[in-house]
């Protein structure tokens, strides 16, 4: 599988293409999967641009993409900087009226278990986002099941990039969820291609990098897609 991140928490001053409204993340969707995509994940923003995980927020994101491509899986972030109390952010999930296919919780965060039960409740598909070793103990601890593993490597330096994306794959247990491995900014492309390397999920967008692989600016998130598929398409 191959996820289009369309936005994450960029904004118009580090590339003019990052879609932020409704109608532009519903656009960008749409290119993406013609560009070969099969899921896009998400960070709808407010009226001031500003992530969250309002309802009525909410609700605009997911229900434009699906009205612009239907039948496109959708996926939002449920980040502790969106809504940094943890039973606050619990809480707001119970109060979406618009539900996404899945959502990502970082497993390191203060409060991870509690908003992962409170998507496994609404019937979203939980991804558990594991950043370091210690994030693995900490999402095996959790009583939830988790849809969807994402191995990402936080780290600059792609050296230290793929070492963190093999300890973390070595420590996942016998029979864990299907993977989807990334990177972000310079560690971007190799950790793609590693990803395809071991046959594992992964994605590409804005979110995680500006540039393509020559180290020039790409145009805009459809770019980055297909410059992956035709790179080693997964």
């Amino acid at each position: 599988m191959l996820k289009a991140c369309l936005n994450g928490t960029r904004r118009l001053d580090e590339h003019p293409a990052v879609p932020l409204t409704p109608a532009e993340l519903a656009a960008d969707a749409v290119r993406c999967a013609t560009a070969g995509v099969v899921a896009v994940h998400v960070h709808p923003r407010d009226d001031d641009g500003t992530e969250s995980l309002d309802p009525a927020v909410i609700a605009a994101a997911v229900t434009a993409i699906r009205d612009a491509r239907p039948g496109l899986p959708v996926g939002v972030s449920t980040g502790a900087w969106i809504v940094p109390d943890p039973a606050e952010r619990a809480a707001a999930v119970r109060a979406w009226t618009v539900l996404p296919d899945f959502a990502s919780v970082n497993a390191h965060e203060p409060g991870a278990a509690e908003v992962a039960a409170a998507l496994h409740e609404r019937g979203v598909m939980v991804e558990a986002g594991l950043w370091t070793l210690s994030a693995v103990d900490a999402w095996r601890r959790w009583s939830t099941p988790t849809g969807r593993i994402l191995v990402e490597c936080m780290a600059e330096r792609v050296e230290t990039a793929l070492a963190d994306a093999a300890a973390i794959l070595a420590a996942l247990p016998d029979g864990h969820p299907p993977v989807l491995l990334h990177g972000e900014g310079p560690a971007t492309w190799p950790v793609y291609a590693e990803a395809v390397r071991r046959g594992l999920h992964t994605r590409i967008g804005l979110e995680d990098t500006l540039l393509l692989p020559d180290g020039t600016q790409t145009p805009d998130n459809a770019t980055l897609v297909t410059t992956a598929r035709t790179t080693a398409a997964p």
